[in-house]
């Protein structure tokens, strides 16, 4: 376990900066703007980031690469889980209307549920961690030189 304790932090604090992003938007009522989710990929690249950045430092001269990139794939996972989880009770509990306010713009003729919503934000959250983890591994494939 003490394995994924490290990036289960890092998970935690990404969630919670996704969440509060998310509803400093809706109280400017800008979270219906697809353009502003662009900044949950810098969120998330800053969250992988540092999960690998402090994975190398602390196993030093023992890092390899299978130590980072499952640093920065399960802080995104996660994340990308509990974010989904979160989303999903705001679209069913608090805000009922916020799919269909969503998608209004380009695709009125689709019905948009629940679980299809749920769905592209868990599939958005891997892609994006995958591909942030295989881009920051690139950085930090090698251990520390001392």
């Amino acid at each position: 376990m003490k394995t994924f304790t490290l990036p289960i932090r890092f998970a935690i604090a990404l969630t919670t900066s996704l969440i509060a992003y998310f509803l400093v938007l809706s109280l400017f009522n800008l979270h219906t703007n697809v353009f502003f989710s662009l900044f949950n990929g810098v969120i998330t690249g800053f969250a992988t980031y540092e999960a690998i950045r402090y994975r190398r430092i602390e196993l030093g001269k023992d890092y390899n690469y299978t130590h980072g990139f499952s640093a920065g794939l399960v802080t995104g996972f996660l994340a990308s889980i509990l974010f989904t989880i979160f989303m999903a009770i705001y679209a069913t509990e608090i805000n009922p209307n916020f799919i269909d306010a969503l998608v209004e713009g380009f695709a009125r003729h689709y019905d948009v549920g629940v679980a299809t919503f749920a769905f592209i934000v868990l599939l958005m959250g891997f892609a994006t961690s995958v591909v942030l983890t295989l881009s920051f591994m690139q950085l930090y494939k090698n251990p520390i030189k001392k």
